[in-house]
């Protein structure tokens, strides 16, 4: 794999010695338990400072339901202190989360500058900038970097493929797939495009895809980052594993409980992060991963994850967006005669594709339709089944996608 060892690093965070970085998380970590602590209504840690970060282990899990319950009780954010605020955005749950717009305040110009973009590029960002933040991060961490932005947003590629062709856009910042239609588009439409490197996220970026676009002289690399985190880790061009972003402390434990693993044991990523502007500890993503020994050929000394192994519940992420077992409930609520429904994740060429498994004696396919299509905000194929089909295995996403 390509090494990037002779490029500048970001910062020089990216090069620390392990002890230096373990003084430094512990002196943030005592400085955000103290702000939580202090925070009316947010008195779940009782702002004790530790002595090491071990000891993080002992704290209690924060998840996604508890921002929700907590959210409901004291808006927008429930009690955790924000400060510095310019953005509020909206993601399934409803959870609500702040933005920021100091420097790198996501984190991402730390990737951007890995994937080699900065001052004279132009990206297009094909992230949402419509109440979920994902545009908005992207676009920080292009300023962070010196890049211009084309705000592209999602969908309308003839007109997506017209602003890349007169503009010269050089770098993308999107969706893996997205990319490739945008591509396929311009062959179609007889342009050339300037886009050497991709920089994407929020969905699974499959070896052949990337090969695709290493064919077409595009080299792509990817993060993993969450709406209310920032970026928690990004491949380097070393592309070996994800190695873990410096504003942030990550433990891996078991589902279910907030015990750490041995090194590479696959468990659920736990993330504290060390923006003061946001003080989340020891937030569950719900994903899996694993810590990779050893660090990164390209020079980068933080500790490595081997990148996204799945839910560690059923969640899943399809199209770039997620489908909640609640969300199917829903679906089945919707129709007395459902028993059963079954969401089936696949890959149709370099796409992701969404099946439902209705159980059902009969039916309306087209009306099955548009209730997936409200309850899950995707659309998907329908595919009815008898009663008694679906195996009694207690899944209802079922994800077929091969990801190694």
């Amino acid at each position: 794999m390509m090494k990037d060892s002779e490029v500048s690093h970001f910062d020089s965070l990216e090069t620390r010695s392990a002890d230096e970085r373990a003084s430094a998380q512990l002196q943030a970590l005592n400085a955000q338990l103290g702000r939580v602590a202090a925070a009316p209504g947010a008195c779940r840690i009782d702002g004790v400072a530790l002595t090491d970060l071990g000891a993080l282990a002992r704290l209690p899990v924060l998840r996604k339901s508890d921002l929700v319950a907590w959210q409901k009780q004291s808006r927008p954010f429930g009690g955790i202190p924000v400060a510095n605020l310019a953005h509020v955005f909206q993601s399934p749950g409803p959870i609500y989360e702040p933005g920021g717009i100091s420097h790198d305040w996501w984190r991402v110009g730390r990737f951007l500058h890995a994937c080699g973009i900065g001052q004279g590029d132009i990206v297009q960002n094909c992230f949402g900038y419509h109440l979920t933040p994902a545009g908005m991060i992207f676009e920080n961490g292009a300023r962070a970097v010196g890049a211009a932005v084309l705000p592209a947003g999602t969908g309308q590629t003839d007109l997506q493929v017209r602003a890349a062709a007169d503009i010269g856009t050089t770098a993308y910042c999107g969706t893996p797939d997205y990319l490739k239609v945008i591509l396929d588009r311009a062959e179609e439409m007889g342009e050339t495009l300037a886009i050497t490197r991709a920089a994407v996220g929020a969905g699974a970026l499959f070896p052949s895809l990337r090969q695709e676009y290493a064919d077409r002289g595009i080299a792509c690399l990817q993060c993993y980052a969450t709406a209310d985190l920032g970026n928690i880790a990004y491949e380097s061009k070393a592309m070996e594993g994800m190695i873990v972003d410096e504003g942030v402390i990550v433990e891996i434990v078991r589902p279910g409980t907030g015990d750490p693993v041995p090194e590479g044991e696959v468990g659920e990523v736990v993330v504290t992060t060390l923006n003061p502007d946001y003080p989340l500890i020891r937030f569950a993503t719900g994903d899996l991963s694993a810590v990779m020994p050893g660090q990164s050929p390209c020079g980068r000394t933080n500790t490595r994850l081997e990148g996204w192994m799945g839910r560690a519940d059923q969640t899943t992420k399809i199209k770039g967006m997620f489908v909640r077992p609640e969300q199917v409930a829903d679906f089945v609520a919707r129709h007395p005669e459902v028993t059963r429904a079954r969401v089936v994740a696949t890959r149709e060429g370099e796409m992701d594709a969404m099946t439902v498994l209705v159980e059902t004696e009969g039916g309306d396919a087209a009306a099955y339709e548009r209730s997936v299509a409200e309850a899950l905000k995707l659309r998907g194929r329908i595919e009815i089944v008898s009663p008694g089909a679906l195996p009694n295995d207690g899944k209802v996403i079922e994800d077929q996608r091969v990801y190694r």
